[in-house]
């Protein structure tokens, strides 16, 4: 699973996705890309189920890109414990990924093979995303 090495502070505030994605929003490797079209926290099992999936369906051939890492650590207390005593221990690592964003990217395989690839890889996400190809990007 994807996570940071190291961080600054352990626990972060949930923050807010409102907007649309202004970085990572067009394809800067790939011929094609799978782009967010609704916003979410996007966890690091997610990611690598999506990835496991696409670099199956292509079998080894061509080149995948995650554009995202899951940066942010979700905390959560346990089990029947009552409240106050200070906030929980992280548990798991997401992504937030605000509607726009390009998720993963994909070349080196025909067009036909990439668009399946990443219609299976946008099934393990959360969101609704869209595909789109290098010449024919635009915002969401």
């Amino acid at each position: 699973m994807l996570m940071p090495k190291r961080v600054k502070y352990r626990r972060v505030q949930r923050g807010r996705m409102t907007g649309k994605a202004t970085r990572g929003n067009t394809i800067a490797y790939g011929d094609f890309g799978l782009q967010a079209t609704e916003p979410a926290w996007i966890t690091s099992n997610q990611i690598e189920a999506a990835r496991v999936a696409m670099t199956r369906f292509v079998k080894r051939g061509g080149h995948v890109w995650i554009k995202i890492f899951p940066d942010k650590p979700v905390t959560k207390k346990p089990a029947e414990t009552r409240m106050g005593s200070g906030k929980g221990s992280p548990e798991y690592w997401v992504a937030v990924v605000k509607p726009g964003r390009v998720l993963f990217e994909i070349a080196g395989v025909p067009e036909d093979i990439a668009r399946e690839a990443l219609r299976l890889g946008s099934h393990k996400l959360p969101v609704k995303c869209k595909i789109i190809a290098r010449n024919e990007e635009v915002g969401v």
